[in-house]
């Protein structure tokens, strides 16, 4: 299945389903004729709709360096456990929309990201037991200020201002994402990220037994599993699209005043 939340033309929120008319969906700002959102007896059509984040969490786990090859980009060395770093509801972002992002900063990054949502609240998880605990996946841009973030130790500048971490356009049950999903940054329509989900170092039931040690979490909690090599800067009036195989594409725009 494939829930996406929006708000219809009364301004209702809703929760639906995202539906197949031919072949796998098209998740864009343009979905056209693949698929429909349905809700009760009604469908829409995604572009007269407003799409919102698809879960409202509490917080983002986000993971830094769990791609070996971006590690070797940023010059850095693999960590021995997971790198843990939160951001707050206040960094969520919506598929569709423009974002405005910090000013004055010589460099603001993308950061395409599968993204683990949580459906149950939870606390010591084992690995074997974690993805009992996944309600779906979901796409994850985790915009990085990079200026602010080589500045401190706890990235709250560099990482979770406002904007800087859209999620969506949908979250899609764990049948539908393959284990080697691919993970698809374009920006302006050029590719800049191309990975699979094969290549985390830490897999996503290390990931959650991990964190539940030291956090519980809570329904719609997101998991930022981090980022392949490739991450770039952004400039005012790109258009940003993250795929991933199996959920679709967010995409969005940005604004740097």
């Amino acid at each position: 299945m494939k829930r996406v939340r929006f708000r219809d033309s009364g301004g209702n929120v809703r929760g639906g389903r995202w539906t197949v008319e031919d072949g796998e969906p098209v998740v864009t700002a343009a979905a056209g004729p693949y698929g429909r959102i349905a809700f009760g007896d009604e469908s829409y059509d995604p572009d007269e709709v407003d799409i919102l984040p698809p879960c409202e969490p509490t917080k983002v786990v986000c993971i830094g360096r769990n791609y070996a090859e971006h590690a070797d980009e940023m010059e850095e060395e693999l960590p021995d456990r997971p790198m843990l770093f939160l951001k707050a509801p206040n960094a969520i972002a919506s598929h569709g929309n423009t974002l405005t992002l910090p000013s004055g900063k010589e460099r603001i990054d993308h950061e395409a990201e599968l993204g683990v949502v949580i459906g149950e609240q939870c606390k010591n998880v084992s690995e074997s037991g974690a993805m009992d605990v996944v309600a779906g996946y979901t796409c994850v841009n985790d915009i990085s200020n990079r200026d602010d973030q080589n500045r401190e130790q706890n990235w709250v500048r560099g990482k979770a201002f406002d904007n800087a971490c859209p999620i969506g356009p949908l979250v899609a049950t764990p049948e539908h994402v393959p284990e080697d999903a691919t993970i698809e940054c374009r920006v302006n329509g050029e590719t800049r990220q191309s990975s699979s989900r094969e290549h985390l170092i830490f897999s996503i039931p290390e990931l959650i037994a991990e964190i539940t040690e030291y956090l519980t979490l809570e329904p719609g909690d997101v998991i930022a599993t981090g980022t392949p090599e490739g991450v770039g800067p952004l400039s005012d009036g790109d258009t940003v699209e993250i795929e991933i195989e199996g959920v679709g594409t967010l995409e969005h725009s940005v604004k740097i005043p």
